[in-house]
């Protein structure tokens, strides 16, 4: 059942509900997340950023997610998040990857547009959707700096202009959320995100959705989101089962004996997440 982004975003579409993608950084994180797809009868999207795979590479997830994937019974597919750059996709594309993101987000609207399109060429010829990132969500991304002080809404005539001349599968869009933890409530700019879909027709991605009030995130889903982003939330949701179990078993030097409560606190947030996305039974 290793499928790609594409129909699975297209059918949330048409649907009007999500699939939520979760970032996974360990075996752990994708036995978890796999069992709350399945339990929830819901495609899924697992995902790596460049830290990630810089930790443990490329092929490590392929493998781990393709082994999960073929003993599922719902549609997994496994995107690369965040790609930093055009050779960072190929070497997605040639360890298996399903989907891949290319974020030019950080460079000129025009430089953004001409990476996406190099992207573009080579992975849709080869039947693999690509999501591209147009306006800037802010935070903390991955392992980079923090973006601050910059126009953070995604400019819906650019928008149309970028799908139209880039011809990518899903956009990422810059409606007033951020990565990581976030110090106060955020707020989604559900106005611009309607102008945005009203102008773009291809699946649209919340980024940076750790935090955000569920109320918020299907408002959002009704004004186009496709596609919902989890990832600080499964790192805090992880640690704090592994760091609680070994707060109470001090001696303990089993790795898998506090990675089970780890991983019962990331089913818990997926499958909760799954239900709010509208996708459980989707499968």
């Amino acid at each position: 059942m290793l499928v790609t982004t594409k129909e699975m975003l297209l059918d949330a579409q048409a649907g009007h509900y999500a699939v939520g993608a979760f970032n996974v950084e360990n075996l752990e994180f994708v036995m978890a997340v796999i069992k709350a797809a399945e339990d929830k009868h819901s495609p899924v999207i697992m995902q790596t950023t460049p830290g990630t795979i810089k930790y443990a590479n490329l092929d490590y997830f392929a493998a781990m997610v393709r082994v999960a994937a073929e003993s599922a019974s719902v549609p997994v597919a496994l995107h690369l998040d965040h790609g930093d750059g055009f050779d960072r996709c190929m070497q997605a594309l040639r360890a298996g990857y399903t989907s891949v993101m290319i974020d030019g987000s950080h460079v000129p609207f025009e430089e953004n547009m001409a990476l996406t399109e190099s992207v573009t060429k080579v992975a849709i010829a080869m039947g693999v959707p690509v999501e591209a990132e147009l306006g800037k969500v802010g935070g903390k991304e991955d392992d980079g700096p923090a973006v601050k002080g910059e126009n953070p809404y995604t400019d819906p005539d650019e928008a149309e202009e970028f799908v139209n001349r880039t011809k990518c599968s899903s956009l990422a869009v810059g409606v007033g959320t951020a990565h990581g933890v976030y110090k106060g409530t955020p707020h989604i700019e559900q106005g611009v995100l309607k102008e945005i879909r009203n102008r773009v027709d291809v699946p649209l991605v919340l980024h940076g959705t750790s935090g955000v009030p569920d109320d918020q995130v299907a408002e959002a889903i009704k004004n186009g989101i496709c596609k919902v982003n989890y990832a600080t939330e499964l790192r805090q949701a992880f640690t704090r089962g592994f760091m609680g179990y070994m707060a109470e078993n001090p001696n303990n030097f089993d790795p898998k004996k506090p990675s089970k409560p780890g991983m019962e606190e990331i089913y818990k947030v997926v499958a909760s997440h799954m239900d709010n996305l509208g996708s459980t039974n989707k499968a």
